[in-house]
């Protein structure tokens, strides 16, 4: 994991570009307050606490004995480091796979797990930016709502998409690519491809048991409501930076403008979007004249977004790689299929 020593120093370039920009000094930003410093790192604990309860609740409803709670938990707020640090689309389902591999679990019954994990992730952050979209949308912010729009039902759609037609179909390394990668590879990379095929196929073969049942019905809207649950307390995590401030952005305003963000932040363009949200929260703010915000002046603006990005970024990467490194190097033990 050496790559965080290049990932954390280049995140923070841009946000020394926006701090340059609008002159933006420390002062400013502590100007915040630990109170609000303190509300906003609470919503975000929120959330993670909500991911890692959601993840254990769904590890549970398909694998015997998957482990303790707070090791369930642990192991998947720690995988959010992944996200943090790479640009977007390298997830903490990697993490949480491999994590489960490891204790004994076949590779597709923990793909099955950290896919059901990431839809709904996925689904209740795109239905949320969708709103989000529709909300700039009418407030005659064309050209940013085309772009929280395209991306969050690009994305949200080809989850989805993916995800409920595994039970109808079988997938696998498209035949192009793998007659590229055999003609570069040989036999080495026919292996890999094969390997690859087996596996999609194994999730396939989870998604066709599992899909149509009630079981797994309930589990998936359990988890889309606790989804939702956690993106909220992500989204009211920027009112939360301001509460202490002389005007404070609101709940729904906030939630709008965090995910909003989120959505364009998924642009695998920069280390865990970093400058793309700051710049999206910002923009949104002003698109649609959220109440609170335009009386904050530049400077408590700007502020209060550097102050968000430390309480929401920098706070947890802290926190979650401590729980990767105690979760990754921890011994296991073995769980028997099921």
């Amino acid at each position: 994991m050496r790559w965080r020593l290049v990932a954390i120093p280049a995140s923070l370039v841009p946000i020394a570009v926006i701090a340059v920009q609008f002159d933006i000094g420390a002062d400013d930003v502590l100007a915040v307050g630990a109170g609000g410093y303190a509300l906003a790192i609470g919503a975000m604990g929120a959330k993670l606490a909500i991911q890692g309860a959601k993840f254990a609740y769904i590890a549970r409803a398909y694998i015997p004995s998957p482990g303790s709670l707070a090791s369930l938990m642990g192991v998947r707020v720690g995988s959010e480091f992944i996200k943090f640090t790479t640009p977007m689309f390298v997830g903490a389902e990697v993490a949480v796979i491999y994590w489960l591999h490891k204790r004994g679990v076949p590779a597709s019954r923990a793909s099955w797990v950290a896919i059901m994990d990431i839809v709904t992730e996925v689904i209740a952050a795109g239905a949320i930016s969708i709103v989000a979209g529709v909300i700039a949308l009418a407030a005659g912010a064309f050209a940013l709502a085309a772009l929280i729009l395209g991306t969050s039902v690009t994305i949200t759609g080809a989850w989805a998409a993916l995800f409920f037609l595994s039970s109808r179909r079988v997938f696998g390394v498209p035949r192009a690519l793998a007659r590229a990668a055999s003609a570069v590879g040989g036999a080495r990379a026919e292996k890999y491809v094969g390997q690859a095929n087996a596996w999609m196929g194994g999730v396939c073969a989870m998604s066709r048991e599992h899909m149509g049942s009630a079981h797994a019905r309930r589990v998936f809207g359990v988890s889309l409501a606790a989804s939702l649950a956690s993106w909220a307390m992500y989204g009211v995590s920027f009112a939360a930076i301001t509460a202490g401030l002389a005007h404070a952005v609101g709940a729904l305003d906030s939630i709008m403008a965090v995910m909003a963000a989120n959505a364009v932040g998924n642009l695998p363009i920069t280390v865990g979007g970093s400058g793309i949200v700051e710049l999206g929260v910002a923009a949104y703010l002003d698109a649609v004249g959220a109440a609170g915000w335009a009386a904050l002046g530049e400077a408590l603006e700007w502020s209060s977004v550097i102050g968000w990005r430390v309480a929401t970024y920098y706070v947890p990467i802290a926190v979650t790689w401590v729980l990767l490194a105690r979760f990754a190097l921890s011994r296991y033990k073995r769980v028997e299929p099921g």
